[in-house]
């Protein structure tokens, strides 16, 4: 079936998502998180895009930007490759990262624009991994409220629509707002804790080390993961481990 083309959007603005393989860790450490930032900063400066948000949410990411100088394919696959090539490398593995072709939606008006916003910057809070927006590390909620943080995020645009405090309450109201089918989720440990007890009872780093133990050995420690009291779905999403597999695995 070929592919349906992309919405082009008339104000030059999108919302973009890319998860990993099968849903899998892209991101597994604080080193991770910031190599990817500091590939986008790269990229920015070749591409001539602006960024307007960000946040990174272990196994997928969200972009909000303006395309300027380079269409988005090519701007998304500059960021992407770079990051898989170094990803690769550190981890010793090969092959694909990130899941088929990035997801995005056009953003034409400033209602929009804004709660596109809101909702990239609640990600964390929605996922249960924290009460509030600012709480998390690897957002770009917290370049809103200090001009001198970071010159990578764009905020002109949306405080020039509304004051920094208008933002801050804006960013605190509860809403169901869903964008690219991405289904937040709220596990019953979170991601931090979950990997520190697969670090504790597999003894591996990360996704990538797990995937290389002896299947026996595997399913095993996946038996244990469950009765430790991760869920199916997130043991196969911080792990890498197709879901069925895990499903197989007996308490």
């Amino acid at each position: 079936m070929p592919r349906s083309a992309r919405r082009l959007s008339s104000t030059g603005i999108y919302h973009v998502m890319q998860r990993g393989v099968n849903q899998q860790q892209i991101l597994e450490d604080r080193e991770d998180n910031e190599k990817f930032i500091r590939i986008l900063r790269k990229c920015k400066s070749i591409s001539g895009f602006k960024l307007y948000a960000y946040c990174l949410m272990g196994n997928h990411i969200h972009l909000v930007m303006k395309v300027e100088d380079e269409p988005l394919d090519k701007i998304l696959k500059r960021i992407c490759i770079r990051y898989v090539y170094w990803y690769n490398a550190k981890y010793h593995r090969v092959g694909h990262l990130f899941q088929g072709r990035f997801k995005s939606e056009p953003i034409e008006s400033e209602r929009s624009f804004l709660r596109v916003l809101r909702y990239v910057h609640q990600n964390p809070v929605k996922a249960g991994m924290v009460k509030r927006p600012g709480e998390y590390q690897y957002s770009s909620y917290n370049c809103y409220l200090d001009p001198q943080r970071d010159s990578l995020v764009d905020t002109e645009f949306a405080l020039g629509l509304m004051s920094r405090e208008q933002f801050v309450e804006f960013h605190s109201q509860a809403n169901e707002d869903k964008y690219l089918d991405m289904k937040e989720r709220s596990f019953r440990l979170t991601d931090e804790r979950a990997k520190e007890i697969i670090r504790k009872v597999t003894q591996c780093e990360n996704a990538s080390e797990f995937q290389r133990l002896e299947v026996k050995v595997r399913n095993s420690y996946i038996s244990q993961l469950r009765a430790a009291g991760l869920s199916i779905r997130q043991i196969s999403r911080l792990t890498g481990i197709s879901k069925g597999v895990v499903e197989k695995c007996k308490l």
